[in-house]
């Protein structure tokens, strides 16, 4: 089953993230099928702490893959931020 989740990177106690289309066996960090975004939770500046390729994502589900729980809530929280 196809899961859309976050992967980690970064450094030590600086966390980056991807979003990505993986299958759910797979570890954390591993082997995706498709990137769908980035999320860095301590963004300063001019770096924005969320991007998503909405139509990637759109196709992604209507083929079935699941989100998570995060990100979920992450999206959920961007497109509520969007209609505002």
């Amino acid at each position: 089953m196809l899961r859309i989740r976050l992967q980690r990177f970064g450094t030590k106690n600086e966390p980056s993230f991807r979003m990505v289309v993986a299958e759910s066996s797979t570890r954390r960090d591993g082997r995706f099928v498709e990137l769908l975004g980035h999320y860095n939770p301590r963004a300063r500046g001019k770096a924005t702490e969320f991007t998503l390729d909405a139509a990637k994502y759109d196709a992604w589900v209507k083929k079935g893959a699941q989100p998570s729980d995060t990100a979920k809530a992450l999206i959920k929280r961007v497109k509520a931020a969007a209609k505002a």
